[in-house]
């Protein structure tokens, strides 16, 4: 028997147009609204949002302003309970008015004696030690935690939290599928930059490869590195060079930079180039993935989305989630931004794709076991409400 409807909030950094954390989001509602089912449940998402128009429309679901406090505290006393996350809400490094936002929230929540649950949270860095005994006692009255690495719980455990109450899951995003009509519809165009795609039928026509990129180091070193490093590849194997922007519009930005850099050494070298900046709703952007041979990642949620797809990846290290996440599919980093060299880029890209079967092969049932992995805490989550009914 299916019970009455209940809401429940959605917290997280969504509504900022980051195809990574909307990816988070669907992948959580997808869950979230599978292990209720499940469950004989009718669980109601209520996403707060910066952008809550948006986010109803792209979603379907019910929306509220993250920083109208007056809405936020109407949402989560109407609602069943409070789910955080997923993705790196706790840490410092971006800003420190991060990690009292997304605390306060659960404690708001908390006040009014609603469940908490922290979904596949990537924890840290915790640079200001102020933090921890905060984030200690609001995790402490939360009745379930799970993180997306090993490296987040031992964190929780240095800030007094006990190990054996966190559970250790995948990205939620590792979950995502595409629809069997996004699999098969024809391909939406992407911008071309210059002339057209060779077609594919041609004997060694050029290999499609994503890049997603990002601005960190100031000198742009780790962009001019991807540039030459491609432009050296293309030499020995003509590339269709595919730049997916994740975080509109500064990856739109990072991605002309390089672009810029290359010139038409990729187009002389019998290539293309192309960017797909329109790509907003994570199942576009998925779509864009799994067409490709190859990844090359500095966001997190590129190599999750390539992974998820069977995608052979090769990460570009700027933050330790880069390198917990890479581990998860037994890859290491092509390099660090501020070491990477593009002759490493150029022999990893070609070895890459020379050994694409092989690779996908190897990493098959890492791949599917972190695949179904990824729904534990919806179904915990729809388990906690099943009982309490």
């Amino acid at each position: 028997m299916v019970t009455a409807a209940q809401k429940i909030i959605i917290s997280g950094f969504y509504g900022f147009h980051n195809s990574g954390d909307e990816a988070v989001l669907q992948s959580i509602l997808n869950a979230v609204r599978k292990q209720s089912q499940a469950s004989g449940l009718t669980l109601e998402p209520v996403v707060l949002s910066i952008d809550p128009e948006w986010t109803a429309a792209t979603y379907g679901v019910e929306s509220v302003h993250r920083m109208k406090l007056g809405e936020v505290r109407r949402a989560i006393s109407e609602s069943a309970g409070l789910i955080s996350g997923g993705g790196s809400l706790l840490q410092d490094v971006t800003s420190s008015k991060t990690i009292p936002y997304y605390l306060g929230i659960i404690k708001l929540a908390q006040w009014m004696g609603k469940p908490t649950f922290i979904y596949a949270q990537g924890i840290g860095p915790v640079n200001r030690k102020l933090f921890h005994p905060l984030i200690k006692s609001i995790f402490r009255k939360c009745a379930y935690i799970s993180v997306r690495d090993e490296q987040s719980r031992l964190l929780l455990q240095s800030m007094g939290l006990n190990i054996e109450d966190i559970d250790v899951v995948p990205d939620p995003v590792m979950g995502l599928e595409l629809p069997e009509d996004m699999q098969t519809e024809q391909h939406a165009e992407a911008d071309p930059v210059a002339g057209d795609t060779p077609n594919s039928g041609l004997q060694g026509a050029p290999a499609t490869v994503g890049v997603s990129v990002r601005f960190w180091e100031q000198s742009r070193q780790e962009l001019d590195a991807l540039a030459e490093g491609l432009v050296k590849a293309s030499a020995e194997q003509p590339l269709h060079v595919h730049f997916l922007p994740f975080h509109h519009s500064a990856d739109n930005e990072a991605s002309r930079y390089v672009m810029q850099k290359m010139g038409r050494r990729i187009e002389d070298n019998g290539g293309s180039v192309t960017i797909r900046e329109d790509a907003l709703h994570p199942l576009q952007m998925l779509r864009e993935v799994s067409q490709c041979q190859a990844l090359i990642g500095m966001r997190l949620h590129s190599l999750i989305y390539a992974a998820g797809q069977r995608v052979p990846v090769m990460g570009v290290s700027y933050d330790p989630k880069i390198d917990h996440f890479l581990e998860r599919v037994a890859c290491k980093p092509v390099g660090k931004t501020d070491t990477l060299e593009a002759d490493t880029v150029a022999a990893g890209l070609l070895e890459l794709l020379r050994s694409g079967e092989s690779w996908k092969q190897e990493r098959e049932p890492l791949i599917a076991a972190l695949t179904q992995e990824a729904e534990t805490p919806a179904r915990r989550i729809a388990q906690y409400f099943g009982h309490k009914g």
